[in-house]
């Protein structure tokens, strides 16, 4: 009987993999890296790059991918069964990682790589690579490296229960409420909620915390009462302030273990704080230089904000007698307020965008403006609502990516892009490997036979991740450690996806991927153009939340005493940034899985500098646009070349300057945001 985490040939056989075949086929694995590591550092083998990865990179990339597949099936189909085969191989796929990140053996081998024998690539991928060493570890003796190696195994295990307790705090909550209750909630929310509860063989409508279910709820349920009792177990999710059973996913003990480890790997690896190793491999230069950048821009959209509540408040005492609105209130009134204002609704447009529709609208601008053409492909999935695609130029495959879209129990919250393999000219057989990705999203599924229709968010959400698909497939690179995203400075990594949501406020892009679920009518002009007077509604409060989000991670880990709690520091945050205080009881850190479990350590700045990337980008486009305001395929192509083809063989400002022929402004995104 073959373990399909041991077949390489094609594409993962996700529809075989089952937990029983996870210890076997790390154990084997885990047994042929260490074979690889033990024959490269030995005193006779060749200080040379294409040797060592011959050697070794092909069996810890055999490792890597067999691994990919386990932990993507844990975040997207998980079970109790693969929830235990995953935890039990952790610490020993972590411990193998840390283990050669940290081996002096092999950092004296790639220090002794002469870099003249090296193409532009192999020398950008060397550079990481023994910077990596220094921040592994490698140069640290005795019991410092045995504490260094313990630290990466613990936070390993803590990370991963951070997330489980998060997606079972979630899972677990559910309501069943009456039709009176959900007076206002949208028809399609509704039937959805229904159908869930009689699935259940219970009366009413099933609510849970999963966005799709949750947000509509908040932003257009009449009745107050519900919306606290959604709010409520929302914000003190995997908490202290949780209530009833679910109390037992407290992530409160976990973050002051995190916090601690992450301290004491900083200074084993001689920095004062996290937040300085977390800049070394950044476009940032320190962590003061990011904290300067985040209040720089709050002073700037503090006045937006200050605004933006001064117009809740009047709205919310003229048209609902409201004097003290909750926390609860806020996007409920938002909703309404937009409504009054623009005479616009998210649920007035939410029809037009079926999800097939969006799709091949998304497709046909990737097409046009990347001179590619994407087809429908076939592959083993973990769920029939999969859907796999190949991209192609002149006949060529270019890479391939799946693509899971609905909202489901098992499947983490969220939306992410993940590789299962990147671009690689392989030194074993000397053949080109394409690349292949992962585009996950948590969308409303369709009721009644009916396709999935989405919302303009979730319309942003997929070219969001689309974006990241395509830095990752589109890479012309071939050495695999900077091919696609790999290599790619971590603040730079969000400017191609936040670049393509602008392509989501452009009517020649927006019209051709609208059909009104009913009538399969267009979306109409009117209509597209309140959304635009819409657009930045608020946007001076958003920008204060994601700063405020930014901030505390950076002072987390910078000026925080781990072993003090970390909610006055949150409320101190609050104070400085916010200007619409949450409840004392508001616990968002404990679900603040981007920190915690998802590689953003003191690096959530990242989505507020990569804005800054990607809107003087797309500015680029908007200077060249040609008739009708279609995008130049020419600015097009130059961005392909520059930004997504480059992938990491250089650093991101390079790849910048080449595109942009300058350094990046501030002026475009205050421009995008209304806020010039």
């Amino acid at each position: 009987m073959s373990n399909p985490l041991l077949e390489f040939s094609g594409l993962p056989p996700f529809d075989r993999v089952r937990p029983e075949h996870v210890a076997p086929a790390v154990e084997q694995l885990l047994a042929e890296a260490d074979a690889a590591l033990e024959a490269v550092t030995a005193p006779q083998f060749p200080a040379s790059w294409s040797a060592i990865a011959q050697r070794l990179d092909v069996a810890t990339e055999r490792l890597g991918r067999a691994w990919g597949v386990v932990s993507h099936l844990n975040s997207v189909a998980d079970t109790p069964e693969l929830r235990a085969a995953f935890n039990a191989a952790l610490p020993k796929v972590t411990e193998f990682w840390t283990r050669l990140g940290a081996d002096e053996r092999l950092y004296a081998k790639y220090k002794a790589i002469d870099a003249a024998t090296l193409n532009e690539e192999q020398r950008q991928a060397h550079k990481n690579a023994v910077r990596n060493f220094v921040l592994g570890g490698a140069e640290l003796q005795g019991e410092g490296k045995a504490r260094f190696a313990q630290i990466q195994e613990r936070q390993a295990e803590l990370s991963q229960k951070f997330s489980e307790n998060a997606l079972d705090a979630t899972d677990a909550f559910a309501y069943y409420a009456t039709a009176e209750e959900l007076e206002g909630v949208p028809e399609d929310v509704q039937q959805a909620a229904r159908a869930a509860a009689q699935a259940e063989g219970k009366e009413g409508h099933k609510l849970t915390l999963k966005m799709p279910c949750y947000l509509p709820v908040m932003q257009f349920a009449r009745s107050s009462a519900l919306r606290e009792k959604l709010y409520r177990a929302y914000v003190t999710r995997a908490s202290d302030q949780a209530e009833g059973e679910v109390a037992r996913f407290d992530n409160s003990a976990l973050i002051r273990e995190i916090l601690a480890l992450r301290q004491e790997e900083a200074q084993l690896l001689g920095y004062v704080n996290f937040g300085e190793v977390s800049v070394v491999p950044k476009m940032a230069e320190s962590p003061q230089q990011v904290i300067a950048f985040l209040r720089d821009l709050a002073a700037r959209a503090r006045p937006h904000a200050e605004k933006d509540v001064a117009d809740l408040r009047a709205f919310a005492a003229q048209q609902f007698g409201l004097a003290d609105p909750q926390p609860w209130d806020w996007p409920y009134l938002g909703e309404k307020l937009k409504e009054a204002r623009y005479s616009f609704s998210e649920q007035e447009v939410k029809p037009y965008f079926t999800a097939p529709k969006v799709l091949a609208g998304l497709f046909l601008i990737i097409e046009t403006l990347f001179e590619v053409g994407i087809r429908r492909d076939s592959a083993p999935a973990w769920h029939p609502a999969v859907e796999f695609y190949r991209i192609e130029r002149q006949g060529q495959l270019v890479g391939q990516f799946y693509l899971d879209q609905p909202a489901r129990t098992g499947k983490r919250g969220g939306a992410w892009m993940d590789d299962v393999r990147a671009r690689w000219l392989r030194p074993d057989t000397g053949q080109l490997q394409t690349p292949v990705a992962h585009l996950v999203c948590n969308f409303a599924e369709g009721v009644d036979g009916k396709p999935a229709l989405l919302t303009h968010d979730d319309v942003i959400t997929l070219f969001h991740e689309c974006g990241h698909g395509l830095h990752h497939l589109l890479t012309q690179v071939n050495e695999r450690d900077v091919s696609g995203i790999s290599g790619v400075e971590w603040d730079a990594v969000e400017l191609p996806s936040q670049f393509m949501e602008n392509f989501c406020w452009e009517w020649e892009v927006l019209r051709h991927m609208t059909a009104h679920v009913d009538t399969g009518e267009p979306l109409p002009r009117a209509l597209f153009d309140k959304m635009v007077a819409a657009k930045n509604f608020q946007s001076g409060l958003q920008t204060l939340r994601q700063i405020e989000f930014a901030l505390f991670d950076m002072l987390l880990h910078t000026e925080h005493d781990p072993a003090q709690d970390f909610m006055p520091l949150l409320d101190l945050v609050r104070a400085e940034v916010a200007v619409l205080q949450p409840p004392a009881w508001s616990r968002t850190a404990h679900t603040f899985s981007h920190i915690f479990a998802g590689g953003y350590a003191a690096g959530y700045y990242s989505y507020k500098w990569a804005e800054v990337l990607s809107a003087d980008a797309y500015a680029a486009f908007e200077e060249s646009a040609g008739q009708g305001g279609l995008p130049s395929v020419a600015t097009g192509r130059r961005y392909r070349k520059e930004i997504l083809e480059a992938g990491g063989s250089r650093p991101a400002m390079a790849s910048f300057k080449a595109f942009r022929g300058r350094e990046p402004s501030l002026d475009a995104l205050l421009r995008h945001q209304g806020m010039a």
